[in-house]
């Protein structure tokens, strides 16, 4: 599949209002993005971003376990031609934990069925544009289960399985289908969390830029994911073994 840069292009980023998302709606507009819709629950949390080029940037009020709200941001953004599915949660709920299902059925809702909601939605939208680019943020944890994260990390695997099910079915209308797997970086989520050294919201934003220009179907983004891949190619299962060991220490 042939590369999509971003400059001149219109892109869509949900979650935009911190962390990662806000960091790729930056990175989108230095780029040379011709217009961002920068999206989030609260339309009030993306003014920082709209601030900074009032006149290509769009703030959409979506929530992406709302599908009527997703349905209506498909509706305004008829132009788009690169999404990025940032949007994500995490509950921090253990597998033996007595409020297991519920919070993972949370997390499958945002992790999961939101990008699902967001292909049936935009997938016509991009064919129409020319292709483009449809980029799911996923996690190394989607690979490896993390025993500290574990919910998280099933609902992940999920959107990986998902990620290769819409490449398959979006070929044909040559669109780019993204997975893109950060390691620990630097947000509210991991706040608190004693992972080692964490990636940057930024780095995570350069490198899949990068990789959506390069044609890049499977992105690690920063210095953990891209040893993490490594590790993995050469011995999964050392790799399950170890993360399960760390499990002890970040607890």
């Amino acid at each position: 599949m042939n590369g999509v840069p971003t400059k001149g292009k219109v892109v869509l980023v949900t979650g935009a209002n911190r962390g990662i998302g806000k960091a790729l709606a930056i990175k989108a507009l230095e780029l040379g993005a011709s217009k961002v819709y920068a999206t989030a629950r609260d339309v009030l949390k993306l003014a920082e971003l709209t601030a900074i080029d009032s006149d290509r940037v769009v703030a959409l009020e979506l929530d992406v376990t709302n599908q009527r709200q997703v349905n209506a941001a498909a509706a305004a953004a008829g132009d788009v031609e690169i999404i990025i599915n940032n949007a994500g949660m995490g509950t921090g709920a253990l597998l033996l934990a007595e409020n297991v299902v519920e919070n993972s059925k949370l997390e499958m809702e945002a992790n999961f069925f939101g990008p699902m909601r967001m292909g049936v939605a935009f997938a016509p939208i991009l064919k129409a544009n020319g292709g483009g680019a449809m980029v799911n943020i996923l996690s190394v944890a989607g690979l490896i289960n993390f025993p500290f994260a574990p919910t998280y990390s099933c609902s992940k695997a999920a959107g990986h399985s998902l990620t290769q099910g819409q490449r398959t079915v979006m070929a044909e209308q040559n669109t780019l289908v993204c997975g893109v797997y950060p390691g620990p970086i630097d947000t509210d989520m991991t706040a608190g969390m004693a992972m080692g050294d964490k990636g940057s919201p930024e780095e995570v934003a350069t490198s899949v830029f990068e990789g959506i220009a390069n044609g890049e179907e499977d992105i690690f983004s920063d210095t953990f994911a891209i040893g993490f891949a490594k590790g993995l190619k050469a011995d999964p299962k050392g790799i399950e073994k170890s993360i399960a060991a760390q499990f002890q220490t970040v607890r």
